[in-house]
């Protein structure tokens, strides 16, 4: 009796935390502007954990999330980060990238993309989920990500955002889009990193 019970409890939390996640892009609920973003284990690249909270103590952070390597827009994005790096550093900032992808990926993503900056992964959309930022994967994109990755599709993706977060986790600035094919330019995003500066 009492593992029927676990099981049904089980398959009732799966389906109530399922149901709780949004369909489409243009539902989801971000955190805010002087929100704090919650805490989540992340898994670098050598399958190791390690605290999100833990990674932006160290100094304010620019926070991506991402797709996932498979996305040929994410790639774009990544690499001119990556052309901003140094630049970005030199403002104080450190970069860091979270998608839903396997950690397995995450070494040949920065690669293709000459990435000096870390990469992460949040397998299970965890912190995806508490950052408000997470929909179900279309049915029509689960085959493509499974063809490009050989792996098996994560059931949900991060919609394509920016965050400056000071070493408190306050988020300072975000810049969300529903519209994947839309990014922040690097442009933008240095001209906000300089005015956060110039306000602390």
């Amino acid at each position: 009796m009492k593992n029927t019970l676990l099981v049904l409890l089980t398959v009732l939390t799966t389906f109530s935390l399922s149901a709780q996640v949004p369909e489409k892009a243009e539902d989801v609920s971000p955190l805010l502007v002087g929100e704090t973003i919650p805490n989540a284990n992340l898994i670098d690249k050598n399958g190791e954990e390690i605290a999100l909270k833990k990674i932006i103590k160290e100094k304010p952070t620019v926070l991506v999330f991402y797709r996932g390597g498979w996305c040929p827009y994410c790639n774009t994005q990544l690499a001119s980060l990556a052309e901003s790096e140094s630049e970005i550093l030199e403002l104080g900032y450190q970069i860091v990238a979270v998608s839903p992808d396997n950690y397995k990926n995450l070494a040949p993503t920065g690669e293709t993309n000459k990435v000096g900056y870390s990469l992460y992964a949040d397998p299970e959309a965890k912190l995806i989920q508490a950052t408000g930022i997470g929909f179900k994967t279309p049915g029509m994109a689960v085959s493509y990500i499974e063809k490009k990755t050989k792996m098996e599709a994560t059931e949900i993706l991060p919609v394509p955002t920016v965050m400056i977060l000071n070493t408190s986790g306050d988020i300072l600035f975000e810049y969300i889009n529903p519209n994947y094919k839309t990014r922040l330019s690097k442009e933008l995003l240095v001209a906000s990193l300089k005015a956060l500066k110039a306000d602390m």
